[in-house]
């Protein structure tokens, strides 16, 4: 069995601490772990290969994070890369082109949560003896409660009857109330024959546009797949619910009873944490746990703790969110509503809706440490045998001061190493790299003064990563 775990999503429930280039399924809130990193954990024994679909800067984010995981030495990743997302539909179509037709395909998000694999192993074993059958599977929740923000699986027994919109109130209440209703999981199985033959009948525009664009990518090496942005542009954007699901006939449902949740809200999240005596829940995205916020007469209340104090005196159903640039105060109530404040962001021109002020590289990381009109001061760590791209700026200067470890450097035609305190000066255009040859993180300062440092001031000439931005 291969699994497709899709790696899409731009965080906008979740903010601040999820943002389209640190988006939920990578934030590391989950006891230690993201949620990304679990759902390969509960994936790695039961699957032979493991396909992610992704974007180009979440590529480099889950490699991170599957080298600190102890992966099996016999199992196998295949990336397949998207110049831009087109929705689910697609994303899965690349992927049972890429296998033999009799493979099955177990379909899943990346940003869900699921508590007991004994038993979730036990459901999949069930979907895969009904895709063998050359069903298209889906998983369905039995609901607790009338959850207005999931769709909804109309079954009777394993079979499907229909698939419903997100519901309000009280059409959700009702669906509660027959017995009739599940949740969808947005999790899927079946032979990858079966799902493309269902692709090509119901939605035969988006099965065209996937051939072509499978047809015209680019094999980067054995385990990683780029998709040209000419050809996935013009591939309709739809999801597999509307283009495959809600239209085949054979389709049927697997009952899901392992504590599944799609953490797509605060309140989700607030729900699935462990709770203080007063039932509030802490929550941290440093490894040391931040610092213990001060609860005083408080209840039923969220927080997630950043590196300064937070004290909450007399509240209830709150939900506190800091981080190191943006803090969110909200009812648990109104929490689905944070998306909105993501969008005036963008409206506004800002940043705050994007990235953090730590921002995850393939060679390392660097964070924000002060910026202004006219410069920007950056601490850029650079992991060992790592190297940041060669290239150069239109429009800013630049003073590098190494920290710690070792430094080479390339400027224009001369390289050099630069040691602890010892500095350099990048004239603007020149070409430049920084590079750690040493067994430990490098580290540096980098100040940038300039009419414009923004990030996209950088023309690669060399790139180890082949990265396109």
């Amino acid at each position: 069995m291969i699994s497709v775990i899709l790696c899409g999503g731009s965080g906008t429930r979740l903010w601040p601490v999820s943002r389209r280039y640190l988006p939920k399924q990578f934030v590391k809130i989950f006891d230690g772990e993201s949620l990304f990193q679990k759902t390969i954990k509960r994936n790695m024994n039961i699957s032979d290969e493991i396909y992610i679909i992704s974007n180009e800067t979440q590529y480099f984010l889950a490699l991170n994070q599957l080298e600190e995981l102890a992966l099996p030495e016999s199992l196998k990743f295949r990336f397949f890369l998207e110049s831009v997302g087109r929705n689910t539909a697609p994303a899965i179509g690349l992927a049972s082109m890429d296998v033999e037709k009799d493979d099955i395909l177990l379909v899943c998000p990346s940003d869900h949560l699921v508590e007991n694999n004994e038993i979730y192993e036990l459901c999949v074993s069930k979907a895969v003896e009904l895709a063998n059958d050359d069903c298209l599977v889906t998983f369905g929740i039995s609901p607790s409660y009338p959850e207005t923000g999931y769709g909804y699986i109309q079954a009777k027994g394993e079979n499907v009857i229909a698939f419903k919109e997100k519901p309000d109130a009280h059409t959700a209440t009702n669906y509660l109330n027959s017995g009739e209703y599940l949740w969808n999981s947005g999790m899927f199985c079946f032979k990858a024959e079966t799902y493309l033959n269902n692709l090509k009948k119901y939605s035969e525009e988006i099965f065209t546009g996937v051939e072509k664009a499978y047809n015209n990518k680019h094999q980067i090496s054995d385990n990683e797949i780029r998709i040209p942005y000419d050809y996935m542009r013009v591939i309709p954007d739809d999801s597999i619910d509307y283009a495959v699901m809600e239209k085949a006939e054979n389709v049927k449902v697997v009952y899901g009873e392992f504590n599944w949740n799609d953490v797509g809200s605060f309140k989700s999240l607030y729900d699935i944490s462990s709770k203080d005596v007063a039932n509030n829940a802490i929550l941290s995205t440093y490894k040391d746990k931040g610092i213990e916020p001060i609860m005083i007469n408080s209840h039923d209340n969220l927080i997630v703790t950043g590196k300064r104090q937070i004290a909450v005196i007399g509240e209830e159903n709150l939900v506190v969110v800091d981080t190191d640039d943006a803090l969110l105060i909200t009812n648990k109530s109104e929490s689905q509503r944070v998306k909105e404040v993501v969008s005036l962001l963008k409206e506004k021109g800002s940043d705050l809706a994007e990235i953090h002020k730590t921002v995850i590289r393939p060679w390392g990381s660097y964070t924000i440490l002060e910026e202004g009109p006219l410069y920007k001061i950056k601490k850029i760590t650079v992991k060992p045998g790592k190297r940041l791209s060669l290239q150069k700026h239109f429009h800013r200067n630049e003073h590098w001061v190494v920290v710690s470890g070792t430094a080479r450097v390339t400027l224009d035609d001369e390289v050099f190493l630069l040691r602890q305190n010892e500095s350099t000066f990048i004239k603007m255009g020149a070409k430049h790299r920084l590079e750690n040859p040493g067994n430990i993180e490098l580290v540096i300062i980098e100040s940038q003064v300039g009419e414009y440092t923004g990030e996209d001031d950088i023309v690669r000439i060399e790139d180890d990563f082949k990265r396109s931005e």
